[in-house]
């Protein structure tokens, strides 16, 4: 059984808080700054990638699947696919940079679908930090609980 990565953190500030050393907590992840990628393929025509910053979607917009997973997440399982619950590797650099294993890839089941699909929740080991993608990893919504 998996440990959800932010119940580690959590568990980690609370007992750093009850002892009374210094800590910081963020309430809400920043967003990661647009940036563009460059590629050509000839030495005369190149094309331009923007990539989005990330955004964000209250909690009672996620589809009902987004539930179920973010349940699962909490329990700690069991987890349909064998791959939920591993690092999630940003290569797509849309998140905030963050060290190797701090972000966590979760399957979001897809409706007729007869693969894993396209959709995830990513969490970081910050407490709710929770991402959801639409679209494998293209675009990310930063989870907020509080709407």
């Amino acid at each position: 059984m998996r440990i959800p990565p932010r119940f580690l953190a959590a568990t980690a500030v609370a007992a750093t808080l009850l002892v009374g050393g210094p800590t910081a907590v963020a309430a809400e992840a920043a967003p990661a700054p647009a940036r563009t990628v460059s590629s050509s393929s000839s030495a005369s025509a190149s094309s331009t990638l923007s990539v989005a910053a990330v955004g964000s979607i209250c909690y009672s917009a996620l589809p009902s699947e987004a539930y179920t997973t973010l349940n699962l997440i909490a329990r700690g399982g069991p987890y349909p696919y064998p791959q939920d619950g591993g690092v999630f590797q940003n290569r797509e650099g849309v998140l905030p940079q963050q060290s190797t294993g701090y972000y966590h890839e979760y399957t979001v089941k897809t409706p007729g679908s007869s693969t894993r699909g396209a959709r995830r929740i990513v969490t970081g080991k910050a407490v709710d930090e929770d991402y959801y993608t639409a679209d494998h990893y293209v675009t990310f919504k930063l989870v907020k609980y509080s709407c």
